[in-house]
């Protein structure tokens, strides 16, 4: 909790049983020790506070109060913060801590899940971001309508992180898929903070995802990192435009080339990696995240140079997603030689995934601005471009199919695959001329 916190008195007001809807006997007690040991009111706290560079509505749990268990009051209070950021228009920071739903209210505390999630999606509506902070532990209910859908999830190392907590699920059932540490692995959380980094990451993220900003109508692509030099020239390499097909295609497949990392690092001058496609999966040859360039929150999603999992597309599509419903225009860097399209693959949804990036890139109305950096390899790279949009550097290919591909399908021997590259028309200076890029970054006009 930041220290400047001021909690919001309750909006509502009445009369209730003192043993709660059920009437339970002996709850009205448990309530009250509950709230001699903790100083809370409740098992959750929400109010002001201020969270880097200005102010937030912060949702905090206290486990103490009953495992953090929501019933009518605690659900009551969740759903006014959310409220009151609408009508302050304010970011949300929930800190969770809890064990789901309170057994002494029922089924009045079961269906808090759905009018917290209400809240929950009418303020993902109304373009304010909302980042879960995943403590010890989280479980039940509020992992599943409060945490899981918000926008940013971070998780503290050691935090158990399950649906069903280690009370009700099978005593064999343990191990790191409870954990936060599994679900980061399986791409249901973005980032591990430790408790003494959270102040620092919270206020470097807030200040990213702020709302309030006007968003350009569009956007210019980045300069290119400069190349290193060779060691052996002492020049840098891929000077000027590839003369042939296959020398672009030798260009974006060469190891001494930028890569997106480089590319990145040289056009933001900090940036947040956001992880995970929500469904399972992680992809680390798609790079995600928000970073700061030229003093504006920028979204971006990156290719490394591998062939993109079905994890990947849907990363990129919850990142396209995001960025328009918080109104950041994004970079996206093309970088593949096409769309993994093994057996893993399809099954993983490979062709929905796909057709998701697709579809998110379509629908965006902020500005999309791609840039080509390496090899452009059919649909898992043209998924990820902008319409109109793009640009390519000097290093760099974009065609319907790889040239091995072509000549397998053509059936025709390796030796004819440097010609069916020039066929293919993929260098920086043919997509030009065929209306596909906007401009060639890093190299000469084409003469």
């Amino acid at each position: 909790m930041c220290a400047d916190f001021t909690e919001f008195a309750p909006r509502r007001t009445g009369t209730r049983p003192a043993d709660g809807p059920l009437d339970w006997a002996g709850y009205g007690e448990q309530r009250q020790r509950a709230a001699e040991r903790t100083g809370a009111a409740e098992s959750v706290r929400c109010g002001l506070g201020s969270v880097g560079s200005g102010r937030a509505v912060l949702i905090a749990f206290e486990f103490g109060f009953l495992g953090g268990s929501v019933g009518e009051e605690a659900g009551a209070r969740v759903v006014d913060a959310f409220d009151r950021a609408r009508e302050l228009r304010l970011p949300v920071v929930s800190l969770v801590a809890s064990g789901g739903s309170r057994m002494q209210e029922g089924i009045r505390a079961l269906t808090q899940l759905q009018t917290i999630a209400q809240a929950c999606s009418r303020t993902r509506r109304a373009g304010l971001p909302h980042v879960a902070v995943l403590r010890d532990p989280t479980t039940g209910g509020m992992w599943a309508s409060l945490a899981a859908g918000a926008d940013v999830v971070l998780a503290v190392p050691g935090a158990e992180v399950a649906f069903g907590g280690s009370r009700v699920r099978p005593a064999e059932e343990s191990g790191e898929a409870f954990t936060a540490a599994g679900k980061f692995a399986a791409g249901q959380v973005d980032r591990l903070v430790p408790e003494d980094e959270l102040p620092a990451v919270l206020a470097e993220l807030m200040d990213l995802l702020r709302p309030g900003r006007a968003v350009p109508e569009s956007v210019a692509p980045p300069a290119p990192p400069p190349r290193s030099p060779a060691p052996e020239t002492g020049r840098a390499p891929g000077a000027g435009l590839p003369e042939t097909g296959w020398d672009a295609v030798q260009r974006a497949r060469a190891t001494g080339r930028p890569r997106a990392v480089e590319h990145l690092d040289h056009c933001f001058s900090r940036r947040f990696a956001l992880s995970g496609d929500r469904a399972g999966g992680v992809d680390s040859g798609m790079l995600c995240g928000i970073g700061e360039h030229e003093g504006r929150p920028v979204a971006y999603a990156a290719q490394t140079g591998t062939a993109n999992t079905p994890a990947g597309f849907r990363t990129a599509a919850r990142l396209v997603r995001l960025a328009d419903r918080l109104r950041l225009p994004v970079l996206t860097l093309v970088d593949t030689p096409g769309a993994a399209n093994g057996a893993a693959a399809e099954l993983a949804g490979a062709g929905p995934a796909i057709g998701e990036l697709f579809t998110a890139v379509a629908e965006a109305e902020v500005p999309i601005t791609t840039l080509v950096i390496g090899e452009g390899g059919s649909g898992g790279a043209l998924a990820l471009a902008a319409p109109g949009a793009t640009w390519i550097t000097a290093d760099a290919y974009f065609a319907v199919i790889a040239p091995e591909s072509a000549a397998s399908i053509l059936k025709l021997p390796p030796e004819q695959v440097p010609h069916l590259a020039d066929q293919l028309r993929l260098r920086p200076r043919d997509l030009l001329e065929l209306g596909f890029v906007r401009g060639i970054l890093d190299g000469p006009p084409p003469g």
